[in-house]
């Protein structure tokens, strides 16, 4: 799977700096074209001779006294994936800042493919505000993690902090090479649609848009082709094309024209339109005793029906319990169907978190606890990836 890939092994300054040499054994056995790249503290850790000799390639250590005119940035041009393992509370910090001090961090400052970091440092520094701010903007960017486990640490300690096993970080890099399986095109649809009544005013709902810019940014990171229609102006990763919509009508008449192998329908869109949009600014002294509404299309029936059939999760955004939703997944015909309660703490419009039920088609159910919604995305999309049938 990793044969002829070309993977740059980033090592930080920690004493986990050893298990990264089981690391490049492991992905040079899988195949993997391997350089190495060492900072001056990983460096008291372990030697750039152990990584020649796994590697039978000289580790970069230095930015300066190279043949090279610019050695970071031709790494980064070479690089398909920059794995750094371990990954220390200083490393994230300079990353997270844009910081570059060296040869790891400025190539990974040229670097604009997919990172994989593996933290490693003690329980304390983990758990720290500032890391944890530091690890949040790293994940908006775009970047991947793995771990850190719980076990034991330097200095006798136990607690959260041990950086994952080289094992499963190749499983990890495998996964980001092969992503999708045959699922390559994704569509998601995010925010709440306004519906005018007249220039300035409109009938919408709370939906921020959140998450289905997680979503989007999921699949982006994931390496699928994803196309997002929104009604939300949140930053999307760069890979992430983005249509803007205002209208259910317009969100229809865009996801109407795109091609998908996945479609994640996570937008709030409006059931009813006014029948009447007024032209121009209805004054308080006009009075207006009533507003006329007619139904919006139905976005999530119209993909269903499609031929081909592409993989198709709804979203049903409910207030008590989850007797609606699972309904709607039997009569929508979808894969699955995404149940939350926008009236329970932590799990409303807006918010930063969610707590979803996941229903099949045939209307069983799976509770998933609190978290926030970008782990919500991750965890959907393994769900969906080990489900999703090329044939549709």
């Amino acid at each position: 799977m990793l044969r002829g890939r070309r993977v740059l092994l980033a090592v930080t300054g920690g004493v986990a700096a050893y298990k990264s040499a089981y690391l490049a054994r492991r992905l040079v056995e899988a195949g993997a074209e391997l350089e190495v790249a060492l900072t001056n503290s990983a460096l008291e850790f372990i030697g750039p001779q152990t990584f020649a000799a796994i590697t039978g390639r000289q580790p970069h250590t230095d930015l300066f006294g190279q043949e090279s005119v610019s050695p970071h940035t031709e790494l980064a041009r070479w690089a398909e994936l920059i794995v750094v393992a371990p990954a220390t509370a200083a490393t994230i910090a300079r990353l997270a800042n844009g910081l570059s001090t060296g040869m790891v961090s400025a190539t990974l400052l040229a670097y604009i493919g997919p990172v994989l970091l593996a933290p490693a440092m003690h329980t304390e520094m983990w758990e720290h505000p500032a890391t944890r701010r530091n690890i949040e903007t790293l994940r908006s960017d775009g970047y991947q993690l793995i771990g850190p486990e719980s076990g034991s640490l330097a200095g006798g300690d136990i607690g959260t902090g041990r950086v994952a096993e080289p094992d499963d970080i190749l499983e990890a890099i495998e996964h980001i090479f092969s992503p999708s399986g045959d699922v390559k095109r994704c569509l998601v649809t995010a925010g709440g649609t306004r519906e005018p009544v007249d220039p300035v005013r409109f009938l919408g709902n709370r939906s921020s848009g959140k998450m289905g810019h997680a979503i989007a940014n999921e699949a982006a990171r994931r390496g699928m082709d994803v196309t997002l229609v929104t009604t939300s102006e949140l930053p999307t990763l760069p890979a992430v094309k983005v249509v803007s919509v205002e209208t259910a009508q317009e969100m229809l008449e865009a996801v109407s024209g795109i091609g998908t192998d996945l479609a994640v329908m996570a937008a709030a869109v409006a059931d009813f339109r006014p029948a009447n949009s007024s032209e121009g600014k209805i004054s308080r002294s006009e009075g207006l005793d009533s507003i006329e509404l007619e139904p919006n299309p139905d976005i999530l029936a119209s993909v269903v029906a499609r031929e081909p059939r592409p993989y198709v999760v709804g979203f049903a955004a409910e207030t008590g319990g989850v007797e609606r939703a699972v309904e709607k997944a039997k009569t929508k015909g979808v894969d699955l169907m995404i149940y939350n309660d926008v009236s329970a703490p932590g799990s409303g419009f807006g918010t930063d978190t969610n707590q979803v039920v996941i229903i099949d088609g045939e209307g069983n159910t799976d509770p998933w606890p609190v978290m926030s919604k970008d782990d919500v995305a991750s965890r959907l999309f393994d769900r969906i990836v080990a489900e999703a049938d090329p044939e549709g």
